[in-house]
């Protein structure tokens, strides 16, 4: 039974496990490592220490289809909402653009329900908090090294974790990448932000009449969500949560100070948007160091084989568009590039 190692518990690494439950007739070993504490990846929701059922998304915030993507995607839609994991976003968002033939969708459970369907579906064993430091061959298989525990041993690997990280690792897989790949590989650039999420208690109001706000006026916010308005929950017993997205270049003026400075700047600035604002009971700051691909690897679309026997490839949206249909037509890429190892 081949031994596969996908690295990265976000869309294309999820999706890719269950492409390949579903898509080989062979038995397959699949294993799934992330270094967070949970899977999501860029489309994580996190939850109030005070109520887990109080949640907020603080990665994507809903799903836009558009019309080609329907047609070219659409089994993949049509799953998701036949298992209610996605439903179509009702909710009013202000100041959102939106083009001919587009539509959004909203996870009712958040978005990292997307993900959990993915991986429940794969049947892959799921390890947290496990960093890949060294990549090595040892004897036709590949040898994954990671900050805790013990090396192991895979037939295949999958890398869908943002470039720059991919670009970090140790070991052998340093000289296999050829320079025309390293290249592209350091080509592929990211956009920072940081996203605030407040989590309030049961009966707390916030009286907006949208459930979603782009910004453009003010130099830290960008956006805002009263995530359970979003996804048309209301409850008596579950408070309501909000998430603030920053803009890309307060991002990115902040990305080495410390999560606590940055997150008393939100909220003078939130104050100003929304002034009364209740004390929330808890907060949630994350930084988003790769957050969006502002340059992706345009000679290598979907994915970039690294090596074939044994099988190397890297995927994920740094090589097509960050958003939910650029990371299919990744994992799509991946299982074709797979097919022919399998």
């Amino acid at each position: 039974m081949a031994r596969v190692l996908i690295v990265g518990a976000g869309l294309t690494g999820s999706l890719c496990a269950a492409l390949l439950r579903r898509e080989t007739a062979r038995p397959l070993h699949l294993t799934v490592w992330d270094k967070a504490g949970d899977s999501g990846g860029r489309m994580i929701t996190a939850s109030s220490p005070h109520n887990s059922q109080c949640t907020v998304d603080l990665g994507a915030q809903y799903i836009t289809c558009t019309s080609h993507h329907a047609k070219k995607h659409q089994s993949f839609y049509d799953e998701l909402l036949a298992h209610g994991v996605l439903k179509p976003l009702t909710s009013p968002i202000e100041g959102m653009v939106m083009k001919d033939g587009e539509c959004n969708f909203v996870a009712p459970q958040g978005v990292s329900s997307i993900i959990k369907h993915y991986l429940k579906e794969s049947g892959a064993d799921i390890c947290f908090r496990q960093c890949v430091t060294q990549i090595n061959l040892r004897n036709d298989k590949w040898e994954v090294s990671k900050e805790t525990g013990s090396p192991e041993q895979f037939d295949i690997v999958v890398l869908t974790m943002p470039v720059p990280q991919i670009l970090q690792l140790q070991g052998d897989i340093t000289n296999l990448i050829s320079e025309r790949q390293r290249q592209q590989l350091e080509s592929v650039s990211y956009s920072s932000r940081y996203a605030l999420g407040l989590f309030y208690e049961a009966g707390t109001k916030i009286d907006v009449p949208w459930a979603g706000q782009y910004i453009n006026s003010n130099p830290c916010i960008r956006f805002i969500s009263i995530d359970n308005k979003k996804r048309n929950i209301e409850s008596s017993e579950i408070g309501p949560s909000l998430v603030v997205h920053t803009t890309v270049p307060f991002g990115v003026t902040h990305l080495e100070h410390s999560t606590e400075d940055v997150q008393e700047l939100i909220f003078q600035q939130l104050e100003d948007i929304l002034p009364g604002l209740p004390p929330p009971v808890a907060t949630k700051c994350q930084k988003w160091r790769h957050s969006q691909v502002t340059n992706a690897a345009t000679d290598y679309p979907g994915q970039m084989t690294l090596h074939l026997k044994p099988f190397l490839v890297c995927g994920g949206d740094g090589f097509t568009q960050s958003n939910f249909d650029g990371c299919i037509t990744s994992a799509l890429c991946v299982l074709e590039a797979l097919k022919n190892h399998i």
